[in-house]
């Protein structure tokens, strides 16, 4: 079946896109991820990418166009001319008689993929005043997390869609008005899709009042032992060695975002707990950083090319034991991997306790580390030069001594010279 190329919605007031020339022509075979064109928005310009193998047919709009957003401009068909008719534009859905007057803000495409967005949570609640480059709400895909300014200088009328609702790409979210509205209005996006699908049917639609909200509507608190936090906040909040666990015992509604971490910074330092017995701080120096021409020969030779599940295999294969849960800890992700010690791992719902941590602090700063013992023993690594810094942190009663120097041994070795692992 072919794949449709649409002009992608690059920004919240972008209602059209110029095509400021195509990478490819009609009839040229092309890859996924191959470049077809580039398209130029009020802001910025961009590359969109092919998100399928084929040929590219059916080419509507030219070099220089300008195109509405959402628009069919061309097909990936299997062969390389295509007999399907390409379809009309897409028209707007009829408007909803009961919402307020104003600007509608979309979710945007953030990725050339991306079908929907997460929306995460409301930073500006209905009847709230913005300006064009306030954060109006928090939108996640599957590969981060992006706040997302209004667009618009108004007020907040409406809110079409509910924290956690996942919400298809170029549909209206909210409604921004010129003047404060006497009834702002926060509904599902099922209920807008209802409007839009069936337009005769939109009486039968609730329209909620908001009153005087007081806060933004935010998730509901994730299972224990999980925190939910942006890419940008996991960041900042290991450079400045702090423990994003601390605003969850301070209350503090998740997911966090980078402005919590200055908040994370002035939490009073809680009197320390009674210890459960002696930690464990040990540490290992590796001349020579071996993994990443490793992961280079595994994703050529056995076509495995997570890194992160290879640094779960080798840190399993170090504890020694038969199967292991491993955690893998970076600014951007939380991952969560169970694995026999062999290369192949599988990936675990991140609410589960693992055996081990691995923190990954190559691409920081930090060249050292000594937080103490945590509920598992953590492996934390650092840039060195060319090699690596590897710290072992635990409890008494999480490793025996020679236990522990095992592990950082053995876990030191595999990373100096990977390919031991499969020996």
């Amino acid at each position: 079946m072919p794949l449709e190329v649409i002009m992608p919605a690059l920004g919240m007031a972008q209602e059209t896109g110029l095509i400021v020339a195509w990478h490819k022509s009609a009839g040229d075979a092309v890859a996924e991820g191959d470049v077809l064109f580039e398209v130029e928005t009020d802001k910025a310009t961009m590359e969109v990418e092919a998100q399928g193998a084929g040929f590219l047919t059916d080419v509507t709009a030219e070099a220089g166009q300008d195109v509405p957003v959402g628009q069919v401009i061309a097909r990936i068909s299997e062969t390389a001319v295509s007999s399907a008719p390409v379809s009309a534009p897409t028209t707007a859905p009829a408007a909803d008689a009961g919402l307020p007057q104003g600007a509608s803000v979309i979710m945007p495409t953030l990725g050339m993929a991306q079908d929907t967005g997460l929306l995460v949570r409301w930073l500006k609640t209905p009847g709230d005043a913005v300006a064009a480059d306030d954060i109006l709400f928090e939108v996640e895909t599957d590969k981060s997390t992006v706040e997302v300014n209004a667009g618009h200088d108004g007020y907040v009328a409406a809110h079409l869609a509910l924290a956690g609702e996942d919400v298809p790409v170029g549909q209206t979210i909210a409604v921004i008005s010129t003047e404060k509205p006497a009834k702002p209005i926060s509904r599902s996006s099922l209920a807008a899709a209802s409007v839009q699908a069936a337009p005769a049917q939109k009486a039968d639609i609730p329209l909620v009042p908001v009153p005087e909200p007081k806060k933004a509507v935010v998730l509901p608190t994730p299972p224990e032992g999980r925190i939910l936090a942006s890419p940008k906040a996991r960041r900042l909040a290991m450079e400045r060695g702090l423990d994003l666990a601390r605003l969850v015992v301070a209350g503090v509604s998740q997911p966090y975002h980078a402005r919590d971490v200055d908040t994370l910074a002035a939490l009073p330092v809680a009197a320390p707990q009674v210890s459960r017995g002696a930690s464990r701080h040990l540490t290992a120096e590796v001349p020579k950083d071996g993994f990443g021409a490793f992961a280079d020969w595994a994703a050529k030779a056995a076509g495995i090319s997570d890194s992160d599940a290879l640094l779960a295999s080798l840190a399993a294969a170090s504890l020694g034991r038969g199967t292991a849960t491993i955690g893998v800890q970076a600014f951007d992700r939380d991952r969560l991997f169970t694995t026999d010690g062999n290369i192949a791992t599988v990936q675990l719902a991140p609410d589960q306790q693992p055996d081990l941590i691995l923190r990954d602090l190559r691409l920081a700063r930090i060249v050292s580390i000594a937080l103490g013992a945590e509920d598992q023993p953590v492996l934390t690594l650092t840039a060195s030069g060319a090699g690596l810094t590897i710290t072992l942190e635990c409890a008494a009663d999480h490793l025996t001594a020679p236990q522990a120097i095992t592990l950082l041994s053995e876990f030191a070795g595999r990373m100096e010279q990977p390919l031991r692992h499969l020996l």
